[in-house]
């Protein structure tokens, strides 16, 4: 922002450059271009942070004050001012522009993304599969289960599983290969 108790500025009498800008007079305004774009482009570029936007910005204010000369008035302030309020403006609406494209991006990509599966019915099916593993363990013996158990659910080895049940491991691996036939059995699992 412009502080209202900044110095004047010193150089061509940038009101005399405007109205002679209004007129058309194309060596008026190389001499305006002159006194305010270095003004012009610091206070885009620390709005937007981004070099090559920046002088983009700059370019385009400083035409917007080409054009808009014949409209400035000297009652409602000074020259720079009137300038460097235009500049913020343009920075201003550039990263509003950015920003509203960005989200605009961001709701498009997440209105795109389709599960590739339903998930509901997914989280049903799953449900389903489990309670008839369960009612299906419920038919396996004690030994059975116990080792299915251990062995499936938990991770342990069929020497770990032999040794927590203080069984012999051969007896631990025929109750587990018998267990598993009667759950691909009862599961309808095919061979």
């Amino acid at each position: 922002m412009v502080h209202l108790d900044a110095p004047q500025w010193r150089g061509p009498d940038l009101q005399e450059l405007v109205s002679k800008v209004a007129l058309g007079e194309q060596d008026a305004f190389g001499q305006l271009y002159d006194a305010v774009a270095g003004r012009v482009l610091g206070l885009v570029r620390r709005v937007l942070r981004d070099p090559a936007q920046s002088e983009e910005v700059a370019q385009e204010v400083l035409l917007e004050v080409w054009r808009t000369a014949s409209r400035y008035q000297p009652e409602r302030g000074e020259v720079m001012s009137w300038v460097l309020t235009i500049a913020h403006r343009r920075a201003v609406d550039r990263v509003r522009s950015a920003q509203a494209a960005s989200d605009r991006e961001q709701r498009v990509a997440s209105q795109a993304y389709a599960p590739a599966f339903d998930e509901v019915a997914e989280q049903v099916e799953g449900r389903l599969e489990r309670e008839q593993v369960r009612r299906c363990l419920k038919t396996l013996t004690e030994l059975q289960n116990e080792s299915v158990t251990l062995a499936y659910y938990r991770g342990f080895s069929y020497r770990e599983v032999a040794d927590m049940l203080n069984v012999p491991l051969g007896t631990i691996k025929t109750r587990m290969r018998d267990g598993l036939i009667r759950l691909r059995d009862c599961l309808g699992v095919g061979s």
